[in-house]
C-alpha cells in the first residue's frame, strides 16, 4: 500500500541534501536557515517497490512504475490509515513530496513528486474486488481520499 506517512523538511547542507522529520502536525511549518531564508517543506509518500499480494492482488508500486505511467502521473490510492488520510487531505497543489521506498531490501527516498490534483474520493473503497475495498464507506459520504502525483 502506498500512502503519506509524515511531513519531511528539506534542509540545505552544503553539497548534500538531508531531511529531518517534523512533528505530526497537519500544518505546514517552514524551517529557516541561519540567514533567515525559509526552506521548502516536503511530504513523505511511502510505497512498496517489491511484490506483495493483498487479497490476491499485487500492490507493489515503485518509482520505476511511476516513470512508466503516461505523463509520469498516477493517483495515490489505497490509503487506509486515518492519520495518513488526513495528511493526504492537508496537501496542497504544487507541494512536493519525497517518494519513499518502504518494506524492501533498500528502503529510502527514491525520487521527488509533485501534488497535481486536490484530494478526491478514492474509488477503490467502493470496488468489492479491490484489496482496498471498505464496506463501511458510502458513496455519498466517502471515508477515503486520494491525490494525483507527477514525477518531479
Amino acid at each position: 500500500m502506498k500512502g503519506p506517512e509524515e511531513k519531511r523538511t528539506k534542509t540545505k547542507n552544503l553539497g548534500r541534501a538531508s531531511a529531518q522529520v517534523e512533528n505530526s502536525s497537519l500544518q505546514k511549518t517552514p524551517v529557516f536557515e541561519d540567514s533567515g531564508e525559509a526552506l521548502s517543506s516536503y511530504w513523505l509518500m511511502k510505497s512498496e517497490p517489491e511484490s506483495r499480494l493483498e487479497k490476491g492482488v499485487d500492490v507493489k508500486f515503485s518509482i520505476e512504475d511511476l516513470q512508466a505511467q503516461p505523463r509520469q502521473t498516477t493517483c495515490w490510492d489505497g490509503v487506509r490509515n486515518y492519520q495518513a488520510r488526513n495528511f493526504l487531505r492537508a496537501m496542497r497543489l504544487d507541494e512536493e513530496a519525497f517518494f519513499y521506498h518502504s518494506n524492501c531490501r533498500e528502503p529510502g527516498i527514491a525520487g521527488l513528486v509533485k501534488i497535481v490534483k486536490e484530494a478526491y474520493p478514492d474509488h477503490t473503497q467502493f470496488e468489492k474486488n479491490n484489496p482496498h475495498y471498505d464496506a463501511s464507506s458510502k458513496e455519498d459520504n466517502p471515508k477515503w481520499s486520494m491525490r494525483s502525483l507527477i514525477l518531479s
